[in-house]
C-alpha cells in the first residue's frame, strides 16, 4: 500500500469516531434584535434543537428593559424561535447583551443588531465570550471578521465537507490533478453559495443535505475500484466530478449562512468574508493531511496489503449511514 494513502487511512477512524449525526449537528444560535423607536426594539431568539429538545442557552438583555408582551414561541426547521418585543430606557448603545448558559455547550451565537438607521452591527458570540456591548456604529472590518469566523468554523464543524474532501484527497494522484481538483470544487461551491444565498435560486435543504451524503457515497466508490483497476469517472475526470458535485455542497453552505442570516446592507461582504472563511478553514484541513502524510512516511509503520480499504469503507459506511437518515428525515 503506497504510504500516503496508509497515512490517509490512519486518519480516518479520529473522523469516525465523531457521532453519526454530528455532520451539520453543531448550529449556531441566531439572535436578532431590531430597532423599532428610540427606546424600543423588536427580539428574534432561535435556538438549535435536536428533536424535542432545546438547547439550554438563553437571551439576557439588560436589566432595565422590559418586555411590553410575552414571548411567542414556535417551533421549526430544527430549532426554537422565541419573538416578543421590549422597551428599553435610554437605548440599548453602549449596555451589555449576555447570552445565559452558552458557556457550557460547544456551540455559537450569531447576533445581528439593527439600528434605527439601518445600519447593522454583527457579532459571532462564543462559550469563551458569551457577551457583547452594542456599539454606537459598526465598522466593515467588524462584519467582516465575523463572517470569517463563521465561514471557518462551519467548514470544521462540516463533517461531511471535509470527508468528501478526503476522499478527493486520497483518490487523486498527482500534484496538478490535485490543485486543479481541489480548484474545480472551490469554484462550484462558491457559485451555488453565492446564487442561493442571494436567492437566485432556491433548492430545498434536506433533500440537499441527502445528495451531499450520497456524493461521498460515490467518491468512497471510486476509490475502491480505482485500487481494484477499474478505474472511473472520479479517477480520469476528478475535476468534473469535484466542481458538479462542489454545486451540492455549495447549497449546503448556503444553507447554513441562510439559517443565521446576512446584514441588510452589507450582504456582498458578509457573503465574500464567510465564503473566504470557509476556503481557509479547507485548506487549513487540507494542510493538516498533507503534513500528516510527511510525518508517516518518517515512521516505519507496517502496512497490510489490505489497510487501503481502511478510509474507503470508513468514508463511504459512514455516509451511506447519513444517506439514509438524511432520505428518512423528509420522505418519513
Amino acid at each position: 500500500m503506497p504510504r500516503p494513502v496508509f497515512a490517509l487511512a490512519a486518519l480516518v477512524p479520529a473522523v469516525l469516531t465523531a457521532t453519526p449525526t454530528a455532520a451539520h449537528e453543531v448550529r449556531p444560535g441566531y439572535l436578532e434584535i431590531k430597532q423599532t423607536a428610540a427606546e424600543a426594539y423588536d427580539v428574534l431568539w432561535k435556538v438549535p434543537a435536536k428533536g424535542d429538545l432545546r438547547l439550554g442557552i438563553y437571551a439576557r438583555l439588560p436589566r432595565t428593559c422590559e418586555n411590553l408582551r410575552p414571548p411567542s414561541t414556535y417551533s421549526a426547521g430544527g430549532a426554537f424561535t422565541d419573538r416578543w418585543t421590549a422597551d428599553c430606557p435610554g437605548g440599548l448603545t453602549g449596555q451589555t447583551i449576555v447570552i445565559d448558559g452558552l458557556e457550557s455547550t460547544l456551540t455559537d451565537v450569531l447576533v445581528r443588531f439593527e439600528r434605527l438607521d439601518g445600519t447593522v452591527q454583527s457579532e459571532l458570540l462564543a462559550p469563551k465570550s458569551p457577551s457583547f456591548v452594542v456599539a454606537a456604529t459598526q465598522s466593515w472590518a467588524g462584519i467582516a471578521a465575523t463572517y470569517l469566523e463563521l465561514g471557518v468554523e462551519h467548514i470544521l464543524l462540516g463533517i461531511d465537507h471535509l470527508l468528501f474532501v478526503l476522499a478527493l484527497l486520497i483518490l487523486v494522484e498527482g500534484k496538478r490533478r490535485l490543485i486543479g481538483t481541489v480548484t474545480a470544487f472551490t469554484v462550484a461551491h462558491s457559485i451555488t453559495l453565492a446564487a442561493a444565498t442571494l436567492g437566485l435560486v432556491n433548492v430545498p435543504q434536506q433533500p440537499v443535505e441527502a445528495v451531499i451524503a450520497l456524493s461521498i457515497v460515490f467518491v468512497a466508490a471510486e476509490i475502491v475500484h480505482a485500487r481494484q483497476g477499474k478505474p472511473g469517472m472520479a479517477q480520469r475526470w476528478p475535476w468534473v466530478v469535484a466542481f458538479s458535485f462542489g454545486l451540492l455542497h455549495g447549497f449546503g453552505f448556503a444553507g447554513a449562512l441562510t439559517e443565521v442570516g446576512l446584514p441588510g446592507k452589507a450582504i456582498p461582504l458578509a457573503l465574500l468574508f464567510f465564503n473566504i472563511g470557509v476556503e481557509l478553514g479547507q485548506l487549513a484541513f487540507i494542510t493538516v493531511v498533507i503534513l500528516g502524510i510527511a510525518l508517516a512516511k518518517r515512521l516505519p509503520v507496517p502496512r497490510p496489503a489490505w489497510a487501503w480499504r481502511i478510509p474507503a469503507y470508513g468514508i463511504g459506511a459512514m455516509a451511506t449511514y447519513w444517506t439514509l437518515e438524511r432520505v428518512s428525515g423528509f420522505c418519513g
